[in-house]
């Protein structure tokens, strides 16, 4: 048997603490015989040897939180083969070898090299071993052992949250649930006390307890009010150790607040209340507000008012402010003083969501005296009906009485009342009124068919206070009376076949009538007496407001007769009958073989039945060359030529003056009268000029004799003059010539004997821009080819 050496761990103790080694479950006799495992090896079929190992420690315990000056010894790693000459090196290896835990390789101790938490990590796995620093060789296979932290009280309780809110309605009865807190200890609970946690109240008494396990806050007093008091801080103490004295502490609040129920009931401040109202008050005017207080809220202060009872429940009413939980008193009928001052009612304000377990508590409603009065006030007049209905014949005649209104003054003082009526509403003032009795009258005559409806307004007004006045709507309705004649409904366009036969309907009619009898329209249809037997066609009344017209003979000729008159009588049968009389055109035509109407114009007759293609075509010609005379005429009238301005020279007038004679130069007096253009009454001559329309309204003027020696110059100016002035004169150009030019003109001579001399150097072609009435001039100074010849 062989035998081999194995590694001891020593476990030692320190001086303040006490190190707990516990042995391995199993352990073996450290000079136990070698078990021999059979097997094949796959490599070389060898057999194989397992050795069982003597003693080993596997696990022990280290003190968390150690505050010592040295660093902590844990343990001891060695081996018999170690003969202390320090040829083995120890090797640790696992978590925390190296950093928390340090191994001497010469001798084998353990130290923690730092101060461990056990809430960080409470359990540490580490394996050992020895090798030979020479050879490198391992003299002892790898044990693995396990460090476990014991625990140490360093951790209090914390709950978690800081701080808690919880609610609980009032009244509650003692022991009611109210929240559970919770605190935890990251302390081990498995080992002593240092996790164990118990609940106290530090604050809250006597009004709340705690549960020292569960830590479930509960009422500890009965009938809590929140009227009273609503919130509560209470301070619940969480302590390890199981209370015990030395264990670690942590605190939270807890903030409780008492909910509402409805435990109180409504109740007004005071038994009565007073208001008052003008009796001109409209319903649904607020007079006041009451309110009843009610300790509770939210939905269990809502109140409902009403009117229990009281002499005036019909007159007032009361509703219920839901934003305030007041009581409105609103009117809800007509005041009126005259007929009661003092109303009196009973209020009642209850709760609307009452709670079944306080109503042993009494009701839960209350009750107040209201007391209004009514003011008086000056009221306006008051008619007798809202509104008036009257009905008058169409026929009634100018002022005849067709209704009266009658108003009064609701006050003691019953004053005089005066009526009008109100023209907007009357505007072809139709209709009037007797100021002092409110009877309507008829102004003008009414007639149904154009208005059957008027809608007039009538005032009432007190005589002593105009300010109060009151209208009332009056509908008046015009009665129809049997004023208009019936006739025919529209105009028809008649004709009968030459070929028709006797008895065939050729024509219905109906008729019209603006009157509206009671009991509808009823209308007769019937020939004139002198037509009543009438040869060729008869009227047949079918008894429903139509008639047909019949032949009564066969067979109808254009060339004798295309046209017939065939006068009807209607009839109406209200009182008084009206009628009239009607002439219906009937044309003779000529229709096929169906009655289907082809042509109804005598002329037809002449013509053939038809025109060939060729004849067509011939009169359109003959209206087409015709066109183009009229307009070849047309063209030709417009080119002709105006008759000149001048047709003889004997024509001597102020406008225009014309010579020939060129004379002797300007010393020349002898070839030409200047006593001419001295002569005033050589212009009075009533010549019409030839370049104007005469009009017969101017009348011819007449000018003063002028001078016998007045000087020409003057002469000319006076003239000129006297044409500016003149307010008949034509509104266009006009040329004066006059040949004597005066005595020293600056001039020069304006004789044309000179112009031979000039004319070289003036260009006339301006003259021919100057349009049409220029052309003539433009020919005479324009054309230098004929001057020259």
């Amino acid at each position: 048997m062989r035998t081999h050496s194995f590694l001891i761990i020593l476990l030692w103790s320190s001086v303040f603490y006490v190190v707990h080694v516990t042995p391995s479950q199993k352990r073996t006799n450290k000079h136990s015989h070698s078990e021999r495992i059979t097997g094949m090896s796959e490599n070389d079929g060898k057999t194989l040897h397992r050795t069982k190992r003597g003693w080993m420690w596997n696990q022990f315990f280290l003190l968390e939180e150690y505050t010592g000056p040295d660093t902590q010894y844990v343990g001891k790693l060695h081996t018999d083969q170690d003969k202390g000459d320090g040829n083995l090196k120890y090797i640790l290896t696992g978590d925390g070898a190296g950093s928390l835990f340090i191994i001497d390789e010469n001798t084998g101790d353990i130290h923690a090299a730092k101060k461990l938490d056990r809430e960080e990590k409470s359990l540490y796995v580490l394996r050992a071993k020895a090798i030979d620093r020479k050879t490198g060789r391992q003299v002892e296979p790898e044990s693995e052992f396990i460090i476990k932290i014991h625990d140490i009280n360093d951790n209090e309780p914390k709950f978690t949250k800081d701080m808690y809110t919880a609610s609980i309605p009032e009244m509650s009865g003692v022991g009611t649930s109210v929240i559970q807190v919770t605190a935890t200890d990251a302390d081990d609970a498995n080992y002593g006390n240092s996790a164990k946690v118990v609940y106290s109240i530090l604050q809250g008494q006597p009004y709340f307890s705690v549960d020292p396990e569960t830590g479930i806050i509960k009422t500890a007093l009965p009938d809590m009010s929140r009227e009273n008091r609503e919130q509560y801080q209470v301070v619940i103490q969480a302590k390890d150790m199981g209370g015990q004295m030395g264990g670690l502490s942590g605190t939270t609040t807890v903030n409780i607040t008492l909910t509402d129920v409805n435990d109180n009931p409504p109740r007004f401040p005071q038994s009565s209340y007073q208001f008052s109202s003008p009796e001109s008050a409209p319903p649904g005017t607020p007079l006041g507000r009451i309110k009843a207080n009610d300790p509770d809220v939210g939905e269990n202060a809502e109140i409902e008012y009403s009117i229990s009872n009281g002499d005036g429940s019909d007159m007032f009413d009361i509703i219920t402010d839901k934003d305030t939980q007041e009581g409105i008193i609103t009117v809800k009928k007509h005041l009126d003083f005259e007929n009661k001052v003092l109303y009196t009612l009973r209020v009642e304000a209850t709760n609307t969501h009452p709670d079944p377990r306080f109503l042993q508590l009494g009701p839960f409603k209350d009750t107040a005296l209201v007391k209004i009065s009514v003011e008086d006030i000056d009221e306006p007049p008051v008619f007798s009906r809202p509104w008036y209905l009257i009905e008058v014949d169409e026929d009634a005649k100018e002022g005849s009485i067709i209704g009266q209104v009658v108003a009064q003054d609701p006050d003691i003082a019953k004053n005089a009342i005066k009526y009008s009526v109100d023209r907007h509403t009357d505007l072809d003032r139709i209709f009037n009124i007797y100021s002092g009795n409110g009877s309507l009258f008829l102004s003008k005559p009414l007639d149904r068919e154009e208005t059957p409806w008027h809608n007039i307004t009538v005032i009432a007004t007190e005589i002593n206070n105009p300010k109060q006045s009151s209208q009332i709507p009056v509908f008046i309705r015009i009665l129809d009376i049997n004023d208009h004649a019936p006739e025919f409904a529209n105009y028809y366009e008649t004709f009968v076949c030459e070929n028709a036969k006797a008895g065939q309907l050729i024509q219905t009619v109906s008729a019209i009538d603006k009157d509206q009898p009671p009991r509808g329209h009823r209308f007769f249809f019937e020939l004139v007496p002198e037509f009543a037997v009438h040869p060729n066609f008869s009227v047949v009344d079918n008894k429903d407001n139509t008639a047909g017209i019949m032949t009564r003979r066969n067979g109808y000729s254009r060339s004798k007769t295309s046209t017939y008159l065939l006068p009807i009588i209607i009839f109406d049968n209200d009182y008084p009958i009206q009628s009239s009389t009607g002439t219906l055109t009937i044309r003779v035509c000529a229709c096929d073989s169906r009655g289907n109407m082809q042509s109804c114009s005598a002329e037809a007759l002449l013509l053939p039945a038809g025109l060939s293609t060729g004849a067509l075509v011939a009169i359109l010609l003959c209206i087409i060359i015709l066109l183009v005379l009229v307009v070849l005429f047309t063209a030709l009238k417009r080119q002709r030529k105006k008759e000149p301005l001048i047709i003889s020279k004997d024509d001597v007038r102020d406008n225009i003056v014309t010579y020939n004679d060129e004379g002797g130069g300007e010393e020349d007096t002898q070839a030409f009268d200047i006593g001419t253009l001295r002569n005033p009454e050589a212009r009075e001559e009533s010549k019409m000029r030839r370049d104007v329309i005469p009009e017969t309204i101017f009348q011819i003027r007449r000018t003063a004799p002028l001078w016998e020696n007045i000087d020409v110059q003057d002469f000319i100016h006076r003239r000129l003059k006297e044409n500016d002035l003149d307010p008949g004169a034509p509104p266009y150009d006009s040329l004066a010539t006059y040949a004597y030019e005066g005595n020293d003109s600056v001039a020069n001579s304006l004789s044309s004997l000179e112009s031979l001399t000039t004319e070289g150097n003036q260009d006339y072609d301006y003259l021919s821009d100057w349009g049409p009435r220029f052309k003539k001039l433009a020919d005479m100074y324009g054309g230098e080819d004929s001057d020259r010849d």
